[in-house]
């Protein structure tokens, strides 16, 4: 019985000795899996490997090596029994208890101090040396896209194009302030853009109220498509991202730099946006995401920039927020788009794979302040005697038509004569894309062409447009431009029922917009012309980067078998001289203008005079503002204004003639 009951307490004690050998290597592993350096030596199991052999191999040395940095580490320690053991096991819980608080606390005061400053570069630069850079982005709730951005875009738009400055200037959007200088390089000249550089912890904080105000501010689609609605959400979003940035306690400056960075992301184009406010420029091109930017400057031509868009989804993306904005969309369907931004600037864009080398966007500027009469004359574009003939024949009814190449500043000389129009007639503008923006004080009805929905239905044509106008009772008609045979019919049409008209035509010199017209595609009856009294040719010189108005023509009929007519040229461009000079004198408009008017021909030069006279004062006061010209011709034809002009000119004569006898 002895003997049975000592086997007995002998299987008790084994039994008891492997379940604490279980039990120690259960609590090493616990003490292994909470040390930092045990996550690095993991080795991680090849699941893509279908031999298992391999697998057990990895896991076999995975193993041994856990075990050796073990066995090393508690031979170096003092304690070697399994009480003290528990101890050191004991111990080192407190320990990374106690860690782990005072890491939290560092990084929260570490970030409260740095939000003050904006700059959080040191925080970065904390997490960067640690291993485990992830778990630390979690923790200051940096989200995973924008911890691992595209960083060689990022460097290369950051980078500012060394050589020689040729010119800096500032610019604004949306209250962020940019420099930008004109640099001379090896390659050529370039267009240099200083974006101010922003650290990960500081696009954290940006990205963490942009959630915010997501959640805070609902949009319709009514508020994306009205102008108006657009510019009030504008002012919300300014309010509520400044009362979340304050909390963090910033300074008023940072706090205003970072809303316009964010109104710019959320309802701009980004970086786009300053190419767009800066003024000197006419287009902005984005060829493709490998490309940088392009733009065309006013006094330096076509500049390629230091921008570069990360990738081809960017690009659709912008493409497809401006066709929204004018309710239209941009798909692989319908992979093109003619629009217009808030600013009134004209958009086109063009996706892959119609754009074999990438999705492309052309942003073309109009000027926030129009050009004017007195803009013009300085710059030397057109001369006093051109706009005062033009006054002549505006008031009086003739028809006028612009034409030039591409970018000759067809519409802009066109816009420019809309203060000459009397207040009290009907104007209808029949446009593809809103461009003329004419006085306040006009009455003035603005009509734009559809294209159809995918469906194929609600296309609005400019022939529709211009049938319905003449339904509208309208004493001018202004066309944006003559393109198909069906538009020109119906416009000289109207010109023949007495309605007066305004429009543009593509072509070079005078003789040349007849053959334009008299051919196909237009393809007009050479008889209709008749009705065309003036003919203003544009011609933009790319080599100086100016542009002057070529020819002014005007239509005489011809006395052949034909009925075609002819153009007699009253002023032309000198271009070695760069004057315009009169060419020859008139053989029709001061005929039709003596018989519709009953004024005689002295009559029609004394008025002229006047006109000019008139020219001559706006420009000498630097009168630039297209309402108050407006305002000032309206004065004229009510015969008050012009009384009042005079009895200041001659004020100032009367005090010029007492300053020379003392």
């Amino acid at each position: 019985m002895v003997n049975k009951k000592k086997k007995t307490r002998k299987v008790k004690r084994k039994s008891k000795k492997k379940k604490h050998r279980i039990n120690s290597r259960k609590k090493i592993k616990k003490i292994k899996k909470k040390k930092k350096g045990f996550r690095e030596m993991s080795v991680p199991i090849p699941l893509w490997k279908k031999d298992m052999d391999e697998v057990k191999k990895s896991l076999e040395i995975e193993r041994q090596k856990r075990f050796k940095l073990l066995a090393e580490k508690l031979k170096a320690s003092k304690f070697n029994s399994k009480g003290d053991f528990k101890e050191k096991e004991k111990w080192n819980k407190k320990a990374e208890k106690i860690k782990k608080r005072e890491e939290k606390k560092k990084l929260k005061k570490d970030i409260h101090e740095k939000d003050k400053e904006v700059d959080m570069t040191p925080i970065v630069k904390a997490i960067e040396k640690k291993p485990g850079q992830a778990d630390y982005e979690k923790k200051l709730g940096i989200p995973s896209a924008i911890s691992k951005p595209n960083v060689e875009k990022q460097e290369e738009n950051k980078k500012i194009i060394q050589g020689h400055e040729l010119e800096s200037y500032n610019t604004v959007a949306n209250d962020v302030p940019f420099k930008i200088s004109i640099v001379d390089t090896e390659e050529g000249r370039r267009y240099s853009i200083k974006l101010p550089t922003i650290s990960k912890p500081t696009r954290a904080l940006l990205e963490t109220v942009k959630q915010k105000l997501i959640n805070l501010i609902d949009i319709g689609t009514a508020e994306i498509t009205d102008i108006s609605a657009i510019e009030r959400m504008k002012d919300k979003l300014k309010e509520k991202a400044i009362e979340l940035f304050q909390r963090y306690k910033l300074p008023k400056e940072n706090i205003n730099f970072l809303t316009g960075l964010l109104i710019n992301e959320m309802i701009g184009l980004g970086n786009i946006e300053v190419l767009v406010a800066d003024p000197s420029l006419e287009e902005v091109v984005i060829a493709s995401a490998k490309e940088p930017v392009r733009v065309y400057h006013k006094k330096y031509g076509w500049l390629a920039t230091n921008l570069i868009l990360e990738n081809e989804k960017q690009i659709e993306n912008y493409s497809s927020i401006i066709a929204r904005r004018v309710g239209r969309q941009i798909t692989t369907l319908t992979p093109m788009l003619d629009a217009h931004l808030i600013t009134g600037d004209r958009v086109n864009a063009v996706l892959y794979p119609i754009c074999t080398k990438g999705n492309t966007i052309t942003i073309r500027k109009f000027a926030r302040e129009p050009w004017t009469i007195v803009d013009f004359i300085n710059n030397g574009t057109c001369t006093p005697d051109i706009f005062a003939l033009l006054w002549m024949a505006i008031q009086y009814e003739m028809n006028i038509l612009f034409s030039g190449g591409t970018a000759s500043g067809k519409t802009s000389i066109l816009n420019v004569c809309t203060p000459f129009f009397p207040a009290n007639h009907r104007l209808l503008s029949i446009e593809d894309t809103r461009e003329l923006q004419l006085p306040s004080h006009l009455y003035w009805s603005p009509l734009v062409t559809r294209l159809p929905n995918p469906e194929g239905k609600g296309q609005v044509t400019m022939l529709d447009l211009l049938v319905n106008s003449l339904r509208m009772r309208p004493d001018r008609i202004i066309l944006g431009e003559v393109r198909k045979h069906e538009t020109a019919e119906v416009l000289f049409e109207a010109m023949h029922t007495g309605h007066s008209v305004y429009a543009t035509v593509h072509a070079d010199t005078s003789s040349e917009t007849i053959a334009r017209l008299v051919n196909p595609p237009i393809s007009i009856a050479p008889h209709l012309l008749k009705a065309v009294n003036l003919n203003v040719v544009m011609f933009r010189e790319r080599r100086r980067g100016i542009r002057r108005v070529l020819q002014l023509a005007e239509f005489i009929p011809e006395e052949s078998d034909k009925q075609g007519v002819k153009t007699n040229l009253l002023y032309r461009w000198e271009p070695s001289r760069d004057k315009i000079i009169p060419h020859s004198n008139s053989m029709r408009l001061f005929e039709d203008l003596s018989r519709h008017t009953g004024m005689s021909f002295s009559a029609i030069h004394k008025d002229i005079a006047n006109k000019k006279e008139i020219i001559n004062y706006l420009v000498k006061n630097n009168i630039r503002d297209m309402n108050s010209i407006g305002r000032s011709i309206q004065k004229y034809y009510l015969k008050k204004g012009w009384k009042t002009i005079k009895s200041k000119k001659s004020l100032s004569k009367k005090y010029k003639k007492k300053k020379k006898k003392r």
